[in-house]
């Protein structure tokens, strides 16, 4: 072969292997409802990649159809991925109307749902550990935000004499951003552990399973987020106190294990977001076991054992939040006792550990109105396995009495209830729209929807409508359009 061929063909090998040339084409966009194009792009440094070899992956939507808080280019934000490992597969909205919240939800179920078979736009993914950003932000992966206590739960059996694991979460945050931002916070529903490390973002068990968009469409009106680790380190199902037997503490998550777990993830968020164009402000979401987790957030009382930062980070921040999202979870393991037979087996935990009954649900730490307001979600036929005991249904009954602890103290509450049916979230752009309404009414920011505008006094008087068109009392709190503009009050 001729020296300039051999050399042609080792240049053209280089190019691919290093990810220089993109793949191309077409996305069927639920969004917009039209085709639009793709980009494929290789990491550009060493390619990342899961616990089993699949490639580690961004699908980052660009060209939106509101502002970018990120004030980078894409194309600078791209590279920056590339170079941190991540393969890139950039879709091109080119600045559509429709590409906006909660429109944008419909586009998130359908890519989680490829990137949980593996495969999106043509090339290979890791189903657990790739990302949704929208343009404007980037991803800082792996933050360790407390030391495991492999005492706790005694699995398994290789791991519990050691020193303990680090817990992580994934920040994904605005660069170079317009103005800081609030971050909304999840605790995920699949569970990582010492023989299978880093499970938060596994589709195949939580957002892709699940339909689940409304923390990576947080992006979309004006917010940062987080996924961390499930407090549980341990396989959901398994776990013994001890002293007690095999999958004694099958599907408990216990306190002040827990407790301590949630808050220093809130306080390290704080602690390194501040860099990050992070405003301090906090949100928290979680469904199923993320929202039992999430739920020992809300309460303003002190409780010294959750307050314990010695395996924990960032012991100066704060870690209250502004507002909670809650799906269905366990909140008062007490009244669970009389009504499921799941959680009898915390009877023997809290009897060998001398622990308080109502420590071990997040009913404990609410106090008075400075409990951070909350919006609870279920189906309302979402009866676990309990609906011969429980005829409300287990998560409708723990919500109920965690929201009338709130009313009693006067903090704000909300329902959202009766969206589809058994253990799911919602889905339907109404229903997003409350949930995100609710919490940017409860943060200090500017929406990503639209700059939002002074209103004029000629404005105040005008007929006030929500995000939906509906007519709404002019004292509405949230996103509001009077007289055709946006409005945040």
């Amino acid at each position: 072969m001729r020296k300039e061929v051999r050399s042609y063909f080792t240049v053209l090998f280089l190019l691919l292997t290093n990810g220089l040339m993109a793949g191309t084409g077409k996305w069927n966009s639920s969004a917009t409802g039209t085709a639009i194009n793709y980009t494929t792009s290789a990491a550009t440094g060493s390619a990342a990649k899961d616990a089993n070899g699949k490639l580690m992956t961004v699908v980052y939507l660009e060209n939106l159809g509101f502002q970018k808080i990120g004030q980078n280019s894409n194309a600078d934000d791209v590279a920056w991925l590339r170079q941190q490992g991540y393969q890139v597969i950039e879709l091109d909205y080119a600045k559509n109307g429709k590409a906006v919240s909660p429109a944008l939800n419909k586009d998130i179920i359908d890519i989680n749902s490829s990137l949980q078979n593996g495969k999106f736009c043509g090339v290979n993914c890791s189903p657990s550990r790739s990302y949704i950003l929208m343009e404007g932000y980037r991803l800082c992966r792996d933050i360790s935000y407390y030391k495991d206590d492999p005492s706790v739960y005694n699995y398994p059996d290789a791991y519990k004499n050691s020193q303990g694991d680090s817990l992580f979460l994934d920040l994904v945050y605005p660069a170079n951003p317009s103005h800081p931002v609030p971050v909304v916070v999840t605790f995920s529903y699949s569970n990582s552990y010492a023989t299978n490390k880093h499970q938060r973002m596994n589709l195949t068990n939580s957002w892709g399973q699940f339909k689940d968009s409304f923390v990576e469409g947080a992006s979309a009106v004006g917010f940062a987020w987080a996924v961390c680790d499930h407090p549980k380190y341990c396989e959901w199902g398994q776990g013994k106190y001890t002293g007690g037997g095999n999958k004694s503490l099958g599907a408990i998550e216990v306190n002040p294990d827990a407790a301590c777990k949630v808050k220093s993830a809130i306080r390290t968020i704080r602690g390194v977001g501040s860099s990050m164009g992070l405003n301090g402000e906090v949100v928290v979401t979680g469904f199923s076991r993320g929202s039992t987790a999430a739920a020992l957030a809300v309460g303003d009382g002190y409780i010294a054992t959750y307050e314990d930062a010695s395996r924990g980070r960032f012991a100066e921040e704060s870690s209250k939040v502004q507002c909670a999202i809650l799906g269905p979870g366990m909140f008062d393991y007490q009244h669970a006792l009389a009504s499921s037979n799941e959680y009898t087996r915390m009877s023997a935990f809290v009897s060998s550990t001398g622990s308080s009954w109502e420590q071990q649900g997040a009913l404990a730490t609410i106090e008075n109105n400075a409990s951070a307001p909350t919006l609870f979600f279920h189906n309302t036929d979402d009866f676990f396995a309990d609906k011969n005991k429980d005829p409300q249904g287990l998560y409708a009954t723990q919500a109920q009495l965690m929201k009338e602890r709130l009313d009693a103290v006067g903090t704000a509450t909300a329902t959202l209830t009766g969206y589809s049916s058994g253990h799911a979230v919602p889905q339907s752009e109404t229903d997003l729209l409350q949930m995100y309404n609710f919490m940017i009414s409860h943060v200090t920011m500017t929406s990503g929807i639209s700059i939002i505008r002074k209103q004029s006094e000629n404005d105040v008087d005008a007929p006030t409508y929500d995000l939906l068109g509906r007519r709404v009392s002019s004292t509405h709190k949230g996103l509001i359009i009077r007289n055709g503009r946006l409005y945040r009050q």
